[in-house]
């Protein structure tokens, strides 16, 4: 077994255990590479949200010519080194992202304030 597959499943038994949560940074990187929360194809990230700090903070989603203001609110417990999302706004997320992708701009809107992206010529 390559490395890469062991690594990958090391995350699945820490996901399925429930020792993983997703962070903000974590979930920009998943959805870069096409691995979004709602697709399920890594099973339950998230852990209960208890005793945590939360604030609110706008997240641009860049899909073709559209960028998307998602409002999401992060969380954070004091001994962890970065901000996680809920699960609800990672899937509003995800629904803002594949909308755009569909070029649904009204169904993004729903969620967001969406913006068309003009290129300038040099």
């Amino acid at each position: 077994m390559s490395i890469v597959s062991d690594t990958f499943y090391s995350i699945r038994a820490l996901i399925s255990e429930g020792n993983l949560r997703i962070s903000e940074h974590g979930y920009d990187e998943l959805a870069a590479d096409g691995i979004l929360a709602g697709s399920r194809k890594m099973g339950n990230w998230f852990q209960t949200e208890t005793q945590m700090s939360k604030r609110k903070r706008t997240k641009l989603v860049h899909e073709g010519n559209y960028v998307a203001e998602v409002e999401v609110e992060l969380l954070q417990e004091p001994q962890e080194w970065a901000p996680c999302l809920s699960l609800e706004d990672a899937y509003r997320l995800d629904d803002v992202r594949e909308a755009l992708r569909r070029d649904d701009v009204k169904a993004a809107a729903k969620y967001s304030r969406v913006f068309s992206l003009t290129p300038v010529s040099a």
